[in-house]
Parts: C-alpha cells; structure tokens; sequence
C-alpha cells in the first residue's frame, strides 16, 4: 500500500523524531510544527500569511500559512481539489485573492481584502486584517525573482526547443521596441543566444535545440519547461508536479535533476506532486493541504505518520499495513 511503498522510497536524511510505542509520532497541536533551530534561524524568502482564495461560495484556499526559506526544498501536497494549484495561482499573479498577503523577501507581491460583491459575501477569516492592495502582473512577479511551471504542461508547441528558452531570456533582455524593430539588437540576441545554448548544454538538451517541442518525449518536454523556468535567472522555482506522467525510472531521474538544480543555481525550491516517493525522498518540510487548509506541517517523517494525512490523504493506516 501507498504508506509502505513512502517508506521503502524515502532516503533522505531527516532529523530523528519522537515516536510513540506504536512507532507513531506524538501529535499534540493542530498543526505539526518544525521545531528545528537551524529552520528558524534560515533567511525567509517566500512568506505567504492568511492567503485565502474565494470563488462565489467556495473557499479554494483557507486561509493558508506558510514560508520557506532560503535555499530549502518544499513540498505542497494534499488531495486532488485540495487547493494546492490554486494557492500557486494566488501566489504568482495569475489569481488576484480574495484576502491575504504574499511576501518575497520581505516585500510584499500579493496582497489584497474583500472588495465590492465580496465584502458582504466573504466567508473566509481574517476579514478586516488587510486594508491594502498590491497586484503585481505575473511577468513583474517574474522579475523580481520567482518562475515556475505548470500542472499541464504549457510550453510552446510549435517552436523549437531553443526558441522556448529564448523567449524566456527576453524578460531580461536589454532592449526596446525601437531597437528591436530597427534591428540595433544584434549584440543583445546574440548574448540570449549563447546563454540560452549554454543553458540547454548543462540541462543536456542542447544536441536538441533545433526539435519542434511537440515533438519531443514527455519526459524530455517536462525538463524543457523546467529549463525555460530557469531561463529567466530566477532566486525561487515553484514547480506543479513534476513527475505527473512519467514511469518508475524517469521520477527518479526528475527528483535527481530537481535536487541538482537547486544547487546548481542556488534555487530555494517549492513545488506541488503526488507522488509521494519523490516527495518523501528530497523534501526538507512538508505543507499538507486538505479542502483548502492546512491540516499538517513538518518533515517527511512527521507528516508520514501524522494519522490527520493518513485518514485525508495517504491512506487509512489499517489499509497501509496490508
């Protein structure tokens, strides 16, 4: 069953854990906490605080709680509905939330409160915390240092392997629309050229720069869509599930390339899948959604065997054990 099957897969080291007799850790709070020194003393690099995501009478994201810090690797799960893609949504740009803020070091990029229609209809918390507003675009929330990829992967089909990553270097690019229109450009495409050739020979994608990206295999178009992600020089990498799709053998080889990639670039890492193998073997800390809220919190261990996650989302631990 789905327990075992986390056990045999995990091999990271995590620090030890109370248990009980049972083998089961002890839980006392609402939400299980890391109570580690070294988590406490990271630099914080993503905060998001009270975000909550109302659509008509339905509550995505309830009033979701969480940060990661500097350098870490984070993993979001919960059930499928949970409200995991909606709260990434929320976080860059492409949803506006109903209330909450979202920080990146330090500054706020999202933020807002119960407006209009809303204000009488909010069924979420926190109503009256916030009085302020920040709506940053997504392509500004990509500026200032956050990429990601999506649940379905959305890359440009009919362009080639290199022309997808190119287009993700203009974000950065040093030009204007008289420049790029009168062709005074050539030394600025040139420079996006080479670095993103240079960027497809370390991800070992670059004997294939010239391939229609429709045509490539799935697992190859997965590590393009991380590849273009990184073209834009980001700090933090949100990915939404990664391995979906892919066999045995290419999730291993997604989880080794996602830790080499974080420190590869130096990426602080937060990222969305169900495979619970992967996410048991390279996460630091675990947020569990369920029904829009937070129902756990902690290291692999701790949430393996917090019963809350059994029961909502890894399986009864009577079914586990046979």
């Amino acid at each position: 069953m789905l327990e075992n099957n986390i056990n045999e897969n995990n091999t990271s080291a995590n620090p030890p854990t109370e248990t009980t007799s049972a083998g089961k850790i002890q839980v006392e709070n609402t939400v299980t906490q890391t109570t580690s020194q070294e988590n406490t003393k990271k630099e914080s690099v993503l905060k998001v605080e009270d975000l909550t995501m109302q659509f008509g009478g339905l509550v995505a994201v309830d009033n979701l709680i969480m940060e990661v810090n500097k350098g870490e690797l984070v993993a979001l799960i919960g059930p499928n509905g949970a409200g995991k893609t909606t709260a990434f949504n929320c976080i860059t740009g492409v949803y506006e939330p109903s209330n909450g803020c979202v920080l990146l070091n330090g500054e706020p990029i999202v933020q807002n409160y119960p407006q209009g229609k809303l204000k009488k209809g909010y069924i979420g918390q926190n109503k009256g915390k916030y009085n302020k507003v920040v709506r940053l675009t997504p392509d500004k929330i990509t500026q200032r240092g956050i990429a990601r990829t999506f649940q379905n992967i959305r890359l440009f089909k009919a362009l080639t392997v290199l022309e997808n990553v190119m287009i993700a270097k203009h974000m950065r690019a040093k030009q204007n629309f008289l420049s790029a229109t009168f062709r005074l450009n050539a030394k600025e495409e040139k420079r996006m050229y080479e670095e993103s050739m240079a960027l497809l020979d370390e991800q070992g994608l670059a004997h294939l720069h010239d391939h229609i990206a429709s045509s490539l295999p799935y697992g190859i178009q997965r590590r393009l869509e991380i590849a273009r992600a990184l073209a834009t020089d980001p700090s933090f990498l949100m990915l939404d599930e990664p391995a979906a799709g892919m066999n045995p053998q290419e999730t291993q080889e997604m989880a080794e390339f996602i830790r080499e990639i974080r420190d590869k670039y130096n990426l602080t890492i937060l990222l969305i899948e169900h495979h619970m193998g992967l996410v048991m073997q390279i996460s630091e800390r675990i947020y569990v959604l369920d029904f829009g809220k937070m129902i756990s919190h902690g290291t692999p261990d701790e949430v393996r065997n917090d019963q809350r996650v059994i029961d909502a989302y890894l399986g009864v631990a009577d079914d586990a054990e046979n």
